[in-house]
């Protein structure tokens, strides 16, 4: 088998890349039978044609030939004859395109059908009639049906003989349209008298190996005396006639004239088209030679006629003509859109100038009737272009976002030139497939919220809220509290972020006094892949909270020894008792102190001040006035609801300690007893019930703590700081201690049944009592030059004994 293959490849600035590939094969090849080897001759891969999903697209037409991938060549899926599927058209070609996706590409494939010589000519007839007048002249001509070959070139009619050839000789004409016209012309006189009957044998030949035949018998009768044939006025008729015609329009006239008179001089006409579709498309009236349409003609599947015309007159002598019939082009068919491959789906992430869709466009009118035009519908990120004649492709012209559109129907409307214009459109659905190219946004920069302190742990304090503009999945939030940590504590001890709704919970419970205001950040992430993710800083402002009670520093309540501020009978109004210092771990107006005077016993001798706690006398003292005086102030802040605490203030009105201290035994002397026996019976408990593990244990112990102490006070080299206790600043004059101080308490192995209360720089005479010493205390006054300076350090030296 011999195999042509023609090979043309051109590049376009398109995505797709279109090829031409040509094959010649002889018809009647057996199924199966290899075409070709596309894949080699168009330089793709086998491989390529399987991920592509190649295959053959024909349109409308059927499949003569079919594609295996796996091997990437052409074989015949049908039997193809040639006669069946050109006609008498050559070159005789099948059209198809091999169509390849991911990305979109087509090649053009013509596989041109050769013939083969398997039709023998034939007749219409297997015989035919002549009556000729023997009075016929040398030369007189008679016309004779022609025979038809299915097959075409070489191996159609060729040739045409005539046995026996006594009298009558063939004679050959060509035609315009490549046929053969056969004529028999008497080359000697006939006479009836001798052979009245004649039978004569036409043989016709082709060219194909092996040479193929058909015959066809003649009869003729001779007749007397008809020696003038009939003469059309025209060799060649020509005329037109506009497609889709009405049945019985009068296509053309011819005629023709006989000398002859009588029977031999009536013409009969007829039409001697055999084989061809002309019988059935046109008739002629045997009296008058008028040429009449009776079929449907339409331009687009034949375009000219050839009517072969017999006129014969009773003599039957005849005389052929023939009229050429030129088919005119209306605008009868809309264009024919095809959709040669297509994608539903697109991502929207795809590069501008993907090809989407790939059109095929046929208008069979001709002329202007059949050039199209196609256009798509506006404001579309999409554009049709055309590829080559009769092909479009439809692809991406910008950007896309399934954002701001999720679908789109693409109208493709094609239109030709024709008067009037006929169009088709089609419309298709594109659905834009999601890609994760947006992050979450939060609603704002940032968040900012107050929680009252002293909350619920667990409690929900607001919300943050971030959006993102993708669908499903891409758009699913999730929020992240993000790793930090305040003041060196991880931020996820404080708070927690619910990862659905963007909740925040308070983790614990909040200290206004230890923390006032901490920030972090939140991340809200999608559920894309790869996730995208935006982040917010949030805020948290503690609001402060009435829940701390004042507390009293001085003077220092206890339950053992009493303390009471001596006021001398010579007291002036507004002589300074003492002061009371308190303070109010709170912030703000729950931080702001007031004192009152609660109970006195005698309320007319003392105050106490609203602001700084300062008691102080407001008039003079006298003779009447009781030793011991007991005051209660209370303390207490500006919160709501407000807290407060009191504090009992001793004051002993005498000149001299030994004035006041039968006033002051009694006082303690009951609640220190109490608290006495309790403490003998406690450790009388412990020592018999731990008294050989105690013992044992506390004297090791001590030893080696001893050893140790010893050791490392040796070695050391450090120096010995001694410790203060922290000063009060006095600020707004809230009662802080505005003086330092420093004590030196000396004590004895029985000084654990006495407490000491230590008195203030503000009070010149500080009154300290042990009921249970059997001793006398000293009473340390200060000079008179350092009372007076108010920045001046004290120093207080009380010894027990």
């Amino acid at each position: 088998m011999r195999r042509q293959v023609l090979l043309f490849i051109s590049v376009l600035s398109l995505s797709s890349v279109f090829g031409q590939v040509s094959y010649s094969i002889p018809e009647e090849m057996a199924k199966g039978s290899l075409v070709g080897n596309i894949a080699q001759d168009l330089g793709l891969n086998v491989k390529r044609l399987k991920s592509g999903k190649a295959r053959v697209y024909s349109g409308d037409s059927r499949e003569y030939i079919e594609l295996n991938n796996e091997r990437g060549v052409l074989l015949i899926k049908e039997r193809i004859d040639r006669e069946t599927l050109c006609g008498e058209t050559t070159p005789c070609a099948l059209h198809f395109q091999i169509i390849l996706e991911n990305p979109m590409e087509f090649y053009s494939v013509t596989v041109e059908i050769t013939d083969i010589n398997d039709n023998p000519p034939s007749f219409e007839k297997g015989e035919i009639k002549f009556q000729i007048s023997e009075s016929a002249v040398v030369g007189a001509t008679f016309d004779l049906e022609r025979a038809m070959d299915l097959d075409v070139g070489a191996n159609s009619l060729q040739n045409y003989i005539l046995k026996p050839t006594d009298n009558f000789i063939l004679k050959l004409y060509n035609q315009a349209d490549g046929t053969k016209n056969v004529e028999m012309i008497l080359q000697k006189p006939l006479d009836r008298e001798k052979n009245e009957f004649m039978s004569l044998v036409l043989t016709a030949v082709d060219g194909g190996e092996p040479q193929m035949s058909g015959t066809m018998q003649i009869l003729i009768t001779v007749l007397d005396v008809n020696d003038n044939a009939p003469v059309f006025t025209q060799p060649v008729y020509k005329a037109t006639v506009t497609e889709n015609a009405a049945k019985g329009t009068v296509v053309t006239t011819v005629s023709a004239s006989d000398a002859d008179h009588g029977s031999n001089g009536k013409i009969t006409y007829s039409i001697t088209n055999t084989l061809d579709e002309v019988r059935h498309m046109f008739e002629v009236n045997h009296e008058n030679g008028e040429v009449r349409l009776t079929g449907q003609i339409d331009y687009e599947k034949k375009r000219n006629f050839q009517i072969n015309l017999r006129a014969r007159d009773d003599g039957g002598l005849t005389h052929s003509s023939k009229v050429i019939v030129e088919v005119v082009d209306i605008n009868d068919n809309e264009p024919t859109i095809k959709i040669m491959s297509k994608s539903t789906i697109i991502s929207e992430d795809a590069n501008p100038n993907t090809v989407v869709t790939m059109i095929n466009i046929q208008d069979p009118d001709s002329g202007e009737n059949g050039k199209v035009q196609c256009y798509i519908n506006e404001n579309i990120p999409f554009v049709l272009k055309s590829t080559s004649n009769n092909f479009y492709s439809l692809m991406t012209e910008s950007d896309l976002d399934r954002e701001r559109a999720s679908e789109y129907n693409i109208t493709v409307t094609c239109s030709d030139e024709g008067v009037p214009s006929f169009s088709s459109s089609v419309t298709l659905t594109l659905q834009i497939s999601e890609v994760n190219d947006n992050a979450p946004v939060f609603e704002r920069s940032s968040y900012e919220a107050c929680i009252v302190e002293n909350n619920t742990p667990g409690l929900s304090v607001f919300t943050v809220k971030a959006r993102d503009a993708d669908w499903n999945q891409n758009a699913r939030v999730s929020y992240i509290l993000e790793d930090s940590s305040v003041n060196g504590v991880p931020v996820s001890s404080y708070v927690s972020v619910s990862a659905d709704s963007g909740v925040i919970h308070a983790v614990r419970s909040f200290d206004y006094e230890q923390i006032k205001d901490f920030q972090f950040r939140v991340k809200a992430q999608d559920g894309g892949s790869p996730p995208l993710s935006s982040n917010v800083t949030v805020k948290i402002l503690i609001q402060d909270q009435n829940d701390n009670a004042p507390q009293v520093l001085y003077p220092v309540q206890t339950g053992g020894s009493l303390v009471a501020e001596m006021v001398p009978r010579s007291a002036d109004v507004g002589y300074l008792v003492t002061k009371v210092v308190a303070v109010d771990v709170d912030s703000g107006q729950n931080a702001w102190l007031s004192y009152k005077l609660q109970k006195a016993t005698d309320r007319a001798l003392f105050e106490v001040g609203l602001q700084n706690g300062e008691i102080r006398t407001i008039r003079q003292v006298t003779d009447k006035d009781a030793v011991k005086q007991r005051l209660t102030v209370v303390v207490e802040d500006n919160g709501q609801p407000s807290r407060s605490a009191t504090v009992n203030v001793n004051v002993a009105v005498a000149d001299s300690f030994p004035e006041v201290l039968s006033e002051f035994t009694d006082f303690t002397h009951d609640k220190e007893y109490n608290d006495n026996l309790t403490f003998y019976l406690v450790l009388a408990l412990a020592v018999v019930s731990f008294l050989f593990i105690t013992c044992l244990v506390v004297i090791i112990s001590v030893k080696i703590y001893r050893w140790r102490q010893s050791r490392i006070l040796y070695h050391s080299s450090l120096p010995v700081i001694p410790y203060y206790p922290p000063r009060y600043s006095d600020t707004l004059g809230t009662g802080t201690l505005p003086h330092v101080y420093n004590y030196e308490v000396c004590r004895t192995t029985d000084s654990r049944k006495s407490d000491c209360k230590f008195g203030r720089a503000g009070s010149q005479n500080v009154l300290i009592m042990d009921p249970s010493s059997t001793g006398t205390m000293q009473r340390i006054q200060s000079e008179k030059s350092i009372l007076d300076e108010p920045d001046s350090p004290i120093e207080v030296r009380m010894f027990t004994f």
